[in-house]
C-alpha cells in the first residue's frame, strides 16, 4: 500500500481489498477531479487534496513516497574472474564474469535468461568461496538433475534429501553415519515442500492465526550450512508463503547464498521484495516497506535496475553473450518417473523374453525373436515416457514463464494429448493434422508472440519445417535413429536462428531412456569424428546387442 507524491498531485496503489476499495471511493465522492488510473490500477487525485490524501494513508498504514528524479544510469561492468576454480569442465567467458561477480558480493540472485547456464555459475561460485557445506532448494523435478550438475563439475559428493536419510543426513556432513566413518558429503539437496519435514521442530502460531517467521523453531542442523543456493527463487516472491518464511529462517546470517532465477520478476517489481529479503540484501534498498513503496509498483526503474546490478543482481540474454555460446548445448533433464511399478512390471517381461532371446541358436529363430524385443522395448519407453511428464509439464511452465518459446518434440499421440491438454494454447504439428492446419500452426508459432509452444510429432514435423521462433527445442521422447534427433533440433538451427539453440532430452531417471540416448550420443561421436556425415539407425543388431546387454545388466541378467 503506497502513497505517491508527484508534480501534480498523489497516487494511491493498493493490492484489492474490499475495505480499502470501499474506502477510497468514499474519498473520491468528497475529491472532486481525482480519477482512477485503470491502466496502473491506482487512483489519481489533484495536490489541492494532499489533506485529505495524507490523512487516509496515514489511518489506513500507507507508505509515503516522492516521484523520483529522472537521470542517466550506466550499469557497472561485471568483473573478470582472476583466480583459477578446480572444476571438471570449463565455464564460458560470460559465466566466468558472472562467477567473479558472485565472489565478491556473496548473496546474489542469479538472473541470466534460460539457457545459459545459471546452475553451473551457481556451483562454481560456491565452490570458489569454499562455502561448504552446501545446501540446494529447489524444485522437486531438479533434485536429480542437481545432483547430477554437482557430480559432473566437482569433486563434491551431493546427497538428495529423502525418507531414507531424514534423520541421518547431517552425519554425512562430517563423515559420518549411524554404521561409523562414511563417505563425506558436501552438497544437500531438498525441494521446496520438505523444508518444514527436514528443517522444522515445531510452528508456535495461536489457532486461526498466520504464521509468522517468529513462530517457526527450525532445527540446529541449519546452522551447519555456509552457503544456500536457492533454484526457481521466483517462487517465494510472496512473503506470506510458508515456503518464503521457511526459506527466509534457512538464509538468515549465511554468508553466502545465491538466488537463481530467469523471472525474478512475474508481476511487478514488488516479486522482488520476498527475494531480495531472503538474500539478505532487502537494506541496501532501505528495508522491505521501502523497497516496495519506491519500487514495487514498476516505479523508478532505470533507478532500481542501476541499484539492483550495483549490489546483488546480474542478468544477461542470449544475444548479449552469443559470442561465447556454441551453435548447439545439449542438455539432459533426468525425471523421476511416476509409474515405476508399471515400468518394473514390464521390465520384469522384458527380462523373461530376453532369456528366451539368449538361448536361440537359429539365426532366423533370433531375428524373429528381435523384433519382438523392438516392440518390447518400445512399451518400455512409451511407460517412461508418461511417467516423467509432470517433469516435463513443470520444465515447460517455466520456460514460458519466462516468455520464452519453445519446441516439444514426442512420438505418442497419448503423450501430445495430455501436453495440450496441460498447455491449451499450444499448437501442434503430428500425423493427424491436415496440411492447412499444419501451415497454420507453423506460422502461429513463428509470427504470433502469444503462441510460445509448440508440440511436434518426430516423425511428422522432424524434416522440412523452419521454427526458428524458439532456440528450445526439447524431446519426451527418443527416436530409434540418431540422425532424426539432429533433424529436430536443426528445426529450430537452421538460417534465420539468430541464437544459440538449447536442445533439452528429458530421460527418466533408470529407465531404458538413459541407454538409448547414450547409444545415441556414442553413434554422433563415432560418426562426427570419421565423416562429419549422417548417423545411422540403432536398430541394427550390433546397437540392438548394445541395449539388450544394458537391460541385461538393469535386470541381473548378464
Amino acid at each position: 500500500m503506497r502513497v505517491k507524491e508527484f508534480n501534480e498531485g498523489f497516487e494511491i496503489t493498493f493490492e484489492f481489498d474490499k475495505r480499502l476499495t470501499w474506502a477510497i471511493k468514499k474519498l473520491m465522492e468528497i475529491c472532486p477531479g481525482s480519477e482512477k488510473d485503470k491502466r496502473r490500477k491506482s487512483y489519481i487525485f489533484p495536490k489541492c487534496y494532499a489533506p485529505q490524501v495524507i490523512m487516509f494513508g496515514q489511518k489506513y498504514g500507507f507508505a509515503f513516497t516522492r516521484e523520483h528524479e529522472k537521470r542517466d544510469y550506466e550499469l557497472p561492468p561485471m568483473p573478470e574472474l582472476k583466480t583459477e576454480i578446480p572444476l571438471k569442465m570449463t565455464l564460458y567467458p560470460y559465466q566466468r564474469e558472472g562467477v567473479a561477480y558472485n565472489i565478491i558480493h556473496k548473496r546474489t540472485i542469479i538472473g541470466d535468461k534460460m539457457g545459459l547456464g545459471k546452475t553451473c555459475q551457481g556451483i562454481a561460485s560456491v565452490v570458489a568461496l569454499d562455502a561448504f557445506p552446501c545446501l540446494v532448494i529447489c524444485p522437486s523435478v531438479l533434485k536429480i538433475n542437481w545432483q547430477r550438475e554437482w557430480h559432473q563439475w566437482t569433486d563434491k559428493k551431493a546427497c538428495i534429501l529423502n525418507n531414507q536419510n531424514q534423520f541421518t543426513w547431517h552425519l554425512f556432513a562430517q563423515g559420518k553415519s549411524i554404521f561409523g566413518d562414511s563417505i563425506k558429503n558436501d552438497v544437500f539437496i531438498v525441494n521446496y515442500e520438505s523444508l518444514k519435514k527436514y528443517f522444522v521442530t515445531k510452528i508456535c502460531n495461536k489457532p486461526g492465526t498466520p504464521i509468522k517467521l517468529k513462530d517457526i523453531i527450525f532445527t540446529e542442523n541449519i546452522k551447519l550450512f555456509k552457503s544456500v543456493i536457492i533454484d526457481e527463487c521466483h517462487r517465494v516472491k510472496e512473503p506470506s508463503s510458508l515456503q518464503s518464511k521457511l526459506t527466509k529462517g534457512i538464509t538468515t546470517g549465511k554468508e553466502v547464498i545465491f538466488a537463481i532465477t530467469g523471472t525474478s520478476v512475474v508481476n511487478k517489481a514488488k516479486d522482488l521484495a520476498s527475494q531480495l529479503a531472503i538474500i539478505n540484501q532487502i537494506d541496501k534498498f532501505g528495508g522491505y516497506s521501502k523497497f516496495v513503496a519506491e519500487y514495487g509498483y514498476n516505479d523508478n526503474m532505470e533507478e532500481l535496475n542501476y541499484l539492483l546490478n550495483k549490489n546483488c543482481f546480474y542478468s544477461r540474454n542470449k544475444k548479449e553473450v552469443l559470442k561465447d555460446l556454441p551453435d548447439k548445448i545439449r542438455t539432459v533433464v533426468p525425471c523421476d518417473i511416476n509409474n515405476r511399478d508399471e515400468y518394473n512390471s514390464a521390465l520384469d517381461d522384458l527380462a523373461s523374453y530376453l532369456k528366451e532371446y539368449k538361448s536361440a541358436t537359429d539365426e532366423q529363430v533370433a531375428r524373429s525373436m528381435r523384433g519382438e524385443i523392438m516392440v518390447r522395448i518400445g512399451v518400455l519407453k512409451n511407460i517412461s515416457a508418461r511417467g516423467k511428464l509432470n517433469a516435463v509439464k513443470d520444465y515447460i511452465s517455466d520456460v514460458l514463464e519466462s516468455g520464452e518459446k519453445i519446441v516439444v518434440f514426442i512420438h505418442q499421440k497419448e503423450v501430445c494429448g495430455m501436453l495440450t491438454q496441460a498447455f491449451p494454447d499450444a499448437v501442434t504439428i503430428t500425423g493427424d493434422d491436415d496440411m492447412t492446419t499444419r501451415q497454420r500452426n507453423i506460422d502461429a508459432f513463428q509470427n504470433d508472440p502469444e503462441v510460445r509452444m509448440i508440440v511436434c510429432s518426430i516423425k511428422a514435423a522432424g524434416v522440412g519445417l523452419t521454427l526458428t521462433a524458439s532456440s528450445i527445442v526439447s524431446f519426451v521422447e527418443l527416436p530409434w535413429h540418431a540422425a532424426d534427433t539432429d533433424q529436430c533440433e536443426d528445426r529450430c538451427h537452421r538460417i534465420g536462428q539468430k541464437d544459440s539453440v538449447q536442445c533439452v532430452y528429458f530421460l527418466g531417471k533408470h529407465t531404458i531412456d538413459e541407454d538409448i540416448y547414450q547409444i545415441i550420443q556414442d553413434k554422433r561421436e563415432i560418426s562426427n569424428k570419421i565423416t562429419g556425415g549422417k548417423n545411422e539407425a540403432i536398430e541394427n543388431r550390433v546397437d540392438l546387442d548394445t541395449l539388450i546387454n544394458k537391460i541385461k545388466t538393469t535386470t541381473s541378467l548378464a
